[in-house]
């Protein structure tokens, strides 16, 4: 009995000795709701539990990230191409001002770290030594700004805040200060907290911390220890609701009205039960999961169909996001990672738990649901895509694109799109790899060791490397080494196949440079029949297996781990290829490696000449897309009763290198009508060489592009062939567009080489958003021939409209001078949008201004001024202005003129007058939205 109560006191005293060196945060805040500020009284008692003598000290203030549009927080919301916070004002934006701050009670020098607003740098008066402690106390206001840009600040009933206080910079081989960029990533010690906070009114006031008292209606006193980060939701409506599960209570906003509370703790104790599987005992007495936190920084939930089709079963929607949710608490509130230099490991168990959990309760639920079984769908590929299929085929996406980037790379360098899905599916896979490489038994007993071990206490990836590599005997090399620190790709593909009497001599190849295990199956009638692991295959290797049954052989055939290419991956014993007959899909589907696809779908165009153009697009572009590409497209045109139509093949080339990241090389076609009762025919054989983005977060552009044109046009039977009517031009284009959401910057250089003429043309664009609704644009075109001895104006360079005479422009009435599809417009030469009574073309040199200012909204101002010089002739000025309907820039716009140097336009026949620009072009409208997102 001594010897325990000996032992009970050591540890009691441990203990205390534990806490007495963990950092202490007390705050006293009072909440002003009428100016949405915080009244913030606080005292950090802070360990030097480094080896280090301190001079200064670190401090994360967060609050002030959002303090105006300098900040490292402002310039990330417009890499995201989000321009709220910039435009927003100045009552909506957040900061802090503070007001003293003292070190051991006396004053110290203290400045905001240049260039980040969020991070103060602390001056001691006198050096900190190891083990030694200071008190640091600080009397500031926060200004809450507005909850729209975070997910934290003011929201319409309430506040929910976070990062709202100063906290320690983590001291770990140097100071880890970051600022707040948006990714909910802030990384820093445990400490134990005491907080009050009042109010002037009675609120609901949650939070993760432990409720111990209320003094009265509106003070709360908040307590814990051990905790790493504080979240306080003061709200009108009392939006949280506890959960008493077998395990622990969970506290969350997150319950939906239309879910029983006691179907809802089912769920919850089902979902904790399988994460403790995995993972060992969550430390501590309740769980806290507020909607905003767990919520932000995903597209995670990519289910297929959108909610209001309700394709799944009742409730698996809130069952699978609030694991998704319970997986991310289970995690952050336990283990100590700086998830902006390493977060793959975290967000890894994260996704490979939710694999697991769907392949043990829902394995047979698709991506499209109960639709999957519906008259029309059931029969494509896509719909037998069960839920976990969807990681390896996201992945693909991304691969297939060069879009993906390696799991060490920092969370701030990363695109959103790989941020949030690609990386996350990419490391969840590769934690199935390893499960079926390793055994399962191995990675879940390393999870729970790695767990165990690292409770609040600082932790990174090394550490469950360490664990793992020491429960198994087979080299992990590739997994640690290529598989997490580059983007590599896995591809391989079964080479030969030599029959003996009783065994195969299978030859696999690796058509890439990341060299890992490979799984062979050997398959009949798509059961398996055998499976090993096939190792160190950098090149070809050769194995030999016996004869078991089986009649095609296939390499990664559970997709176990991410492939670059999986549709080559089938071959017969006899070592023929597998026949694949033809598969003939409407629209798109996912690729099947038992058939050779084609996709068709309906082609509808318009033109004056055709009329209504019925068609049908034929092509091999699955929803992940070959390197080589076809399109043909057969077409009817139902006013000049003739086919017509065009035609494309590519093959796409992607490098490795540091400049370009891919060329295509190709060929396209076409044939339509240009005027009445006469066609043309289009050759363009062609080479675009497109560079790489300075980053995957750059969505700007880079290309090159060189071409032969060919063009052949009808002419009437009364007139005789021309240089207008049958030519070659070679063209080489060169164009840097970055589409900034602020200040968009573009430019292209022209060059084109005829039979009978070589020019050259610039043309800038540059837009400047002042704020939602005004904006300035000027664009400035400048054209020169070096040599010209074509006859007419055919391939000069035109005012208001030139004659696209290489066929490139989306044109309803190309050779209309009237009516309404001459009002078509095009941005191209000059830029002018008024018709003029003397000629408008220039056969020599010819520049021109355009801009537009915005007044409200969509409403601008246009002003236009150009020079155009023929041979031997004056030069001549032009000058236009007019009103400008700008929709859609670029894809739906109204021009309405009003004045010229020829006089004013508000005059009868005024519609006439008035251009439009309209465009039905895919990859315009796409290239449109997705800025920000890849």
């Amino acid at each position: 009995m001594n010897f325990k109560k000996a032992l009970l006191i050591l540890l009691l005293f441990s203990c205390k000795i534990l806490l007495s060196q963990t950092n202490a945060i007390k705050i006293d805040a009072h909440l002003l709701d009428n100016s949405d500020k915080l009244r913030v009284v606080q005292e950090i008692t802070f360990h030097n539990k480094t080896n280090t003598t301190l001079n200064n000290i670190y401090l994360h203030n967060w609050a002030n990230s959002l303090a105006n549009n300098n900040t490292p927080l402002a310039k990330r919301f417009l890499e995201d191409y989000k321009n709220t916070f910039y435009f927003s004002k100045d009552k909506e934006k957040g900061s802090t001002t503070i007001h003293n701050l003292l070190v051991n009670y006396q004053k110290v020098e203290y400045n905001e770290v240049i260039n980040h607003q969020d991070i103060l740098k602390i001056d001691l008066n006198t050096s900190l030594k190891p083990n030694d402690s200071i008190v640091i106390t600080a009397n500031y206001t926060v200004k809450i700004p507005d909850a729209k840009f975070t997910r934290y600040g003011k929201t319409k009933t309430g506040f929910h805040l976070r990062y709202w206080y100063l906290t320690p910079v983590v001291y770990e081989n140097g100071w880890q200060t970051m600022s707040n960029l948006n990714l909910d990533d802030l990384y820093m010690n445990i400490a134990n907290y005491n907080i009050n906070i009042s109010a002037p009114k009675p609120y609901f006031i949650e939070s993760n911390l432990k409720n111990t008292l209320k003094n009265n209606q509106t003070t709360t006193n908040f307590t814990g220890n051990n905790t790493k980060d504080v979240i306080i939701s003061i709200d009108s409506i009392n939006k949280f609701t506890t959960l008493k599960t077998k395990k622990t209570l969970v506290k969350t906003d997150l319950l939906e009205d239309f879910l029983d509370p006691r179907v809802a703790t089912d769920i919850v104790d089902r979902e904790l039960n399988f994460i403790e599987d995995f993972l060992g005992k969550y430390p501590n007495k309740e769980i806290f999961i507020d909607r905003n936190s767990v919520g932000k920084n995903s597209l995670h939930d990519i289910y297929g169909l959108p909610k209001w089709l309700k394709p799944f079963p009742e409730n698996f929607r809130w069952e699978m996001r609030f694991f998704n949710s319970l997986t991310i608490k289970y995690l952050d509130d336990v283990l100590l990672f700086n998830k902006r230099k390493d977060y793959w490991l975290k967000d890894g168990i994260q996704t490979f738990l939710m694999m697991e959990y769907v392949k043990k309760y829902y394995p047979d639920i698709t991506i499209l649901g109960k639709y999957s079984k519906y008259w029309g769908i059931k029969s494509y590929n896509i719909s037998k895509l069960k839920q976990n299929d969807k990681y390896q085929f996201v992945y693909q996406f991304s691969a297939r694109k060069f879009f993906d980037q390696a799991l060490n790379v920092r969370a701030d360098s990363l695109s959103n799109f790989n941020r949030k899905v690609v990386s996350k599916y990419k490391s969840g896979l590769g934690f199935r790899y390893l499960q079926d490489f390793v055994g399962d038994s191995i990675l879940k007993n390393s999870f729970k060791e790695f767990y165990a071990k690292n409770q609040l206490k600082p932790t990174n990836s090394l550490q469950f490397e360490k664990i793992l590599t020491s429960k198994t005997d087979k080299n992990l090399d590739w997994f640690f080494g290529d598989y997490i620190s580059t983007d590599k790709k896995i591809d391989y593909k079964i080479k030969k196949v030599v029959q003996t009497e009783d065994s195969l001599r299978i030859t696999i190849k690796n058509k890439r440079e990341m060299t890992a295990p490979v799984a062979l199956y050997g398959v009949k009638d798509k059961k398996i029949k055998f499976k090993k692991w096939i190792t160190g295959v950098d090149s070809t290797k050769t194995i030999t297996i016996p004869k078991n049954g089986f009649d095609k052989l296939a390499l990664n055939y559970e997709q176990l781990y991410p492939e670059y290419n999986s549709l080559d991956n089938f071959r017969k014993t006899n070592n023929s290829l597998l026949h694949k007959p033809f598969q003939f899909r409407l629209y798109k589907d996912v690729g099947d490696p038992y058939y050779n696809q084609l996709f068709y779908s309906p082609n509808i165009r318009y033109n004056l000449y055709d009329g209504l153009i019925l068609g049908i697009n034929l092509n091999n572009k699955p929803v992940l897309a070959h390197n080589f590409e076809f399109s043909l497209t057969p077409n009817y045109s139902t006013k000049s009763k003739n086919l017509t139509g065009g035609y494309a093949l590519g093959y796409n080339h992607f490098f490795k290198s540091d400049k370009i990241y891919k060329i295509k090389y190709g060929v396209s076609g076409s044939n339509f009508h240009y005027a009445p009762e006469l066609g043309y025919n289009k050759f363009s054989p062609f080479v675009n060489i497109q560079f790489k983005r300075n980053s995957l977060r750059d969505v700007g552009t880079k290309f090159l592009l060189t071409r032969l044109v060919y063009i052949n046009k009808d002419i009437p039977d009364s007139l005789q062939i021309s240089e207008r009517d049958k030519y070659t031009i070679f063209n080489v284009r060169y164009v840097n567009s970055k589409p900034n959401v602020v200040k968009r910057f573009q430019y292209a250089l022209n060059a084109e080489f005829g039979n009978n003429f070589t020019k050259f043309s610039t043309d800038v664009r540059y837009r400047k958003e002042f704020n939602r609704n005004q904006n300035f644009e000027l664009r400035f075109f400048g054209g020169i021939f070096l040599n010209n001895k074509s006859k007419g104006d055919y391939f000069s360079f035109g005012l208001n409209r030139g004659s696209d005479y290489l066929f490139e422009q989306n044109l309803f009435g190309r050779s209309e001078s009237s009516g309404l599809f001459s009002q078509q417009f095009v941005v191209a030469d000059g830029g002018f949008k008024s018709n003029f009574n003397q000629d408008v073309f220039a056969n020599q040199l010819a520049t021109s201004v355009n801009t537009s200012i915005g007044i409200w909204n969509w409403l601008e101002v246009y002003n236009d001024a150009a020079m155009l010089k023929n041979r031997n002739q004056n030069p001549r000025f032009f000058y236009e202005n007019g009103v400008r309907l700008n929709f859609i820039p670029n894809i739906f716009e109204f021009y309405l003129p009003v004045y010229t140097n020829e006089g004013f336009q508000l005059n009868d026949n005024y519609s006439s007058k008035i251009r439009f620009v309209i465009t039905t072009s895919f990859d315009r409208i796409y290239n449109y939205i997705r800025r920000g997102l890849l």
